[in-house]
């Protein structure tokens, strides 16, 4: 029951007959009684005090409980990760910006996306921030801009590194975590799930070669400045290279609509692997050019400029311009983004099977798949 009064509740707010007559008395006896009555009472009233609101500091009580992590939670699988992920900074006269990044090994490699670093390629400077402050200049190693990956090197020994993951298993459904430094923020952790495996993202501010990636879509918040950094699995392994985010249009939110897309590890260290040994990095083609005004479905060969390069592997493989791909490899083609991915999802060398429709009959062929050209 709440009172109103200032007054405690074992002294109520009238006079009780009873301890009136009690002190009015002179018997030692019942003046006795009436003193173990008062202290009794007194002893209430001090702890209904310390335990009430207005005399909190009067109490407090320290625990010595310690909180027990699982091995496996996502406290647990942050302090391992964070320590080999580093924020980068990008000066240049071309333009500034900030993204993520982390060590593919111990003598200071990192992978991050060639959008973080593409300002400072030329005559700028690129800052890799350490997760314990520490601040180096970063050497650019190689860029691609066809996946959307680079790879600096600062001068570093014994940096902590991350275990690789296989995205060719990844599951949707299956928890992950991205960890980078979205708008600024060092060390910022976000968990989700994996929402969509192979879908097709095109990035690209409209100059120069688009990126086309084949990628894990994640509800794990990512925004900007997360790019570059790693979406980890359960286990605390790389599954994907964070990149890009679906937004709503001009004019709306440009952050995490819970929709984030990381290039495939798997993917990603091919092309890390090229950038470290050659500088820059190749990715398959079948020697075709699309129409991308095509508003069918599948992706129509072009009659303009050169549809079908002469002796690439469409024109080995029979193919002619105003053919439309369907399908390749199983997967279907329905717009001319979507056949790009997929070609880039495989390897140079790679026999694939193409089926297309000529003059509105199905036809097959099978194309081995050829490197570009630098």
């Amino acid at each position: 029951m709440r009172r109103t009064s200032d007054t405690p509740w074992w002294q109520p707010s009238q006079p009780v007959s009873r301890f009136q007559v009690v002190e009015r008395r002179n018997t030692p006896a019942l003046f006795v009684m009436a003193i173990v009555i008062a202290l009794v009472a007194g002893g209430i009233g001090a702890t209904i005090g310390r335990n009430s609101s207005t005399n909190l500091g009067t109490n407090f009580v320290d625990t010595k409980n310690t909180v027990q992590r699982a091995p496996d939670s996502i406290a647990a699988l942050a302090a391992r990760v964070i320590p080999a992920v580093v924020s980068i900074e990008v000066k240049a006269s071309a333009g500034s910006g900030t993204g993520s990044g982390f060590f593919l090994d111990s003598n200071g490699i990192i992978l991050t996306n060639n959008h973080v670093v593409a300002a400072g390629a030329n005559n700028g400077t690129i800052t890799v921030e350490l997760s314990d402050g520490k601040k180096y200049l970063a050497k650019l190693i190689g860029r691609d801009n066809s996946y959307d990956l680079a790879v600096l090197k600062i001068d570093v020994t014994s940096a902590p590194t991350l275990q690789f993951g296989n995205s060719d298993q990844v599951q949707v459904g299956d928890a992950v975590i991205a960890i980078g430094s979205p708008l600024g923020l060092a060390g910022t952790v976000t968990s989700g799930i994996i929402s969509s495996k192979n879908r097709a993202v095109t990035t690209g501010n409209g100059i120069g070669e688009s990126s086309f990636i084949n990628a894990l879509q994640t509800d794990a918040a990512i925004n900007p400045g997360n790019s570059g950094g790693p979406l980890v699995d359960a286990t605390g392994a790389v599954v994907g290279v964070n990149s890009a985010i679906a937004t709503l249009g001009a004019g709306s939110q440009s952050g995490s609509i819970g929709l984030g897309f990381a290039i495939p590890i798997n993917q990603a260290k091919k092309t890390a692997e090229q950038l470290i040994k050659n500088g820059f990095a190749t990715y398959p083609v079948m020697g075709i050019s699309v129409d991308i005004r095509f508003t069918g479905t599948g992706a129509l060969i072009s009659s303009e400029g050169v549809g079908i390069t002469p002796g690439g592997p469409a024109d080995r493989a029979g193919l002619r311009v105003g053919d439309v791909i369907t399908s390749l490899d199983g997967v279907a083609i329905n717009n001319s983004d979507e056949l790009i991915v997929v070609i880039r999802s495989h390897n140079v060398g790679d026999l694939v099977k193409v089926k297309y429709t000529r003059n509105s009959i199905s036809r097959e062929a099978t194309v081995t798949l050829a490197a570009s050209k630098k």
